[in-house]
């Protein structure tokens, strides 16, 4: 229909139809878009009330666990004692019956067993419900140190107590040391029973004839250890070097050996020569 400006003003009666054009236009979609709003924060909320409850309950959980006599200890197992007794492993761990298992410190009860003067290291472990296993590694006897008594000391230098029984060693033992320096062993080793097990170690680790020729390592004097063979012949070592004295000293000894020559000292401290000195045996 045409529409001209000289027409009259009278009202003109609707007859279109919504093209699809105004049906698809924005308004339509954000009211939808606000319509589902609601639907929206409802989820958000749900989800933050899930959480909460799960929360809610996983404390009371673990309030329940922490207090329940059901994991109390009631059993305490100790593997790898034999020279400890099992009283003292336990008495320094201090774990009490009934204890719950949960609240058990576990790195401090491992320190306790660990300071005892024979135990090398420990390990502790809960096994639920009310079970703890103590696992611990001696120290082991490697030589003995004659100091007006005989003391057990291990690879580490730490002193295990005295012997009272005739013993027979194969390796070296050690003298030289005073009751004072082995008393401080029993927590820390001194720096003349260190040297004298790295000396050992290295008579073990040539697999030579000496580590059984060789019954004594003297730590008393400043310049190196001094050693005495079982026909009593003194050695004066030094202080370094001693793998390659060592070996020399091994061909030594078999020379005085065949030609019997009545050697008493031998003298290693020299880098070019090697001193022999005959006398009376020590």
């Amino acid at each position: 229909m045409i529409i001209s400006p000289r027409a009259g003003s009278g009202s003109l009666a609707d007859v279109a139809t919504g093209a699809g054009v105004v049906r698809a236009q924005r308004v339509g979609r954000q009211r939808r878009v606000r319509r589902r709003a609601p639907g929206r924060l409802r989820s958000v909320l749900g989800a933050v009330a899930l959480v909460v409850l799960v929360m809610g309950g996983t404390a009371a959980l673990w309030r329940w666990a922490l207090t329940t006599p059901r994991f109390g200890v009631a059993h305490i197992d100790v593997r790898g004692a034999s020279r400890v007794p099992v009283e003292q492993i336990l008495a320094a761990a201090h774990i009490g019956p009934g204890r719950n298992l949960l609240r058990l410190d576990v790195a401090a009860a491992t320190a306790r067993v660990e300071a005892l003067p024979d135990i090398r290291r420990a390990q502790i472990v809960r096994d639920l419900p009310d079970r703890v296993t103590i696992y611990v590694e001696e120290r082991r006897p490697f030589t003995l140190v004659n100091a007006g008594r005989l003391h057990w000391v291990d690879e580490e230098g730490r002193n295990l107590g005295v012997e009272s029984d005739a013993v027979a060693l194969q390796v070296p033992a050690i003298t030289g040391l005073s009751e004072e320096e082995l008393q401080t062993m029993r927590t820390a080793p001194s720096g003349k029973a260190l040297a004298a097990i790295g000396l050992i170690r290295t008579l073990l680790r040539t697999r030579s004839a000496l580590a059984e020729e060789i019954s004594e390592i003297d730590m008393s004097r400043g310049d190196g250890p001094v050693l005495y063979t079982v026909d009593g012949i003194e050695v004066r070592l030094g202080s370094e070097e001693w793998e390659e004295r060592l070996a020399r000293l091994e061909g030594v000894l078999a020379q005085v050996g065949r030609e019997n020559t009545g050697v008493s000292t031998v003298d290693l401290r020299f880098r070019d020569q090697i001193v022999l000195q005959k006398g009376g045996a020590r």
